[in-house]
């Protein structure tokens, strides 16, 4: 009886490398890779020359906005809608409590801030927070302060926020600062 011994037939892979790469290569170039998308905030400069840079806020000062993970916004530890948030912090700001302000049209609450330059807006969120919620509040805010902004530029300067210049813009963002405080609370 006769054995037959089969023989294995061999691919040239030689060429397979130099294929693979070129692959790779026109890959890299033609894809394009998306940018990553954040919220636009310009930091403030660092203009504390020492590590010592605590300054007391009044209490009535600062607006405790808080966020947990089900989805729950409150303020000043009472629960809101999201669409209560733009009012509540337009009133907060734009309060003129204590101070003298000549463009603030507020109740001169004294529960709220002395005065747009002095208001805290504090936003704190849980681990677990969903980011759709936390950038709606931030959404909120802005269109607060943005509305408080507006209403600045058209009583004093009588123009629209694409009318103003740069130094009106700089006037205006001294009047209604934005000052956020952002902290998240750490889970155990």
């Amino acid at each position: 009886m006769r054995s037959f011994r089969r023989h294995s037939a061999t691919v040239n892979a030689g060429s397979m490398a130099d294929i693979a790469f070129l692959l790779l290569i026109f890959f890299l170039v033609t894809t394009t890779i998306s940018a990553d998308k954040g919220i636009l905030r310009q930091l403030p400069p660092y203009d504390c020359p020492t590590n010592d840079c605590k300054t007391l806020i009044n209490e009535r000062n600062i607006l405790r906005i808080s966020m947990n993970n089900n989805s729950e916004i409150f303020i000043e530890d009472e629960i809101v809608k999201l669409e209560d948030v733009e009012q509540i912090v337009k009133a907060f700001v734009d309060n003129n409590g204590l101070s003298n302000c000549n463009y603030c049209e507020g109740e001169k609450s004294t529960e709220s801030s002395d005065h747009p330059k002095k208001a805290v807006i504090s936003l704190s969120h849980d681990a677990l927070t969903k980011y759709q919620l936390f950038i709606s509040v931030q959404d909120e805010i802005t269109k607060a302060f943005y509305d408080l902004r507006k209403r600045y530029i058209e009583d004093r300067f009588n123009k629209t926020p694409n009318e103003i210049t740069d130094e009106e813009f700089r006037i205006v963002k001294e009047a209604y600062p934005f000052i956020v405080s952002e902290v998240m609370v750490k889970r155990d």
